[in-house]
Parts: structure tokens; sequence; C-alpha cells
């Protein structure tokens, strides 16, 4: 729900939700350990999730000139 509410605070708009119950192959929470990867080649995230939504969807918005 954080990406959703995120998409939402940078668009300025609230999306029309429809929640249903789990389906099969959902997987209920996922955490990502990027710590291999940041090992192997020294790579680590550092673009918080507000900003990169907001860079994407500004990105989105002039190549389909939105």
């Amino acid at each position: 729900m954080d990406f959703i509410t995120t998409i939402e605070t940078v668009c300025g708009r609230t999306a029309k939700k429809i929640f249903l119950p789990m389906q099969p192959g959902d997987v209920y929470q996922t955490n990502a350990d990027t710590s291999a990867l940041q090992k192997e080649f020294g790579f680590k995230l550092h673009t918080p999730l507000q900003q990169g939504i907001e860079v994407t969807i500004k990105w989105f918005k002039n190549f389909y000139k939105l």
C-alpha cells in the first residue's frame, strides 16, 4: 500500500482500489535483501521511494505527452 499511496500523493489523485481476497500465487509480504548485490558489485540502493516515483511519473508524462 505504501507504493500506491505514494503514487497517489505524487499524482495528486486517489486511485480507485478494488480489494480482493488473496489469489493463488499472491505473495503476502516481500522483503528485498540486496546485501549480496552490494557485496558482489558494490551497488547500494539510495533512491527513496517517493523520489523514484516522482522521477518515473515525470518521465512517463513527458514521454507520452500527458
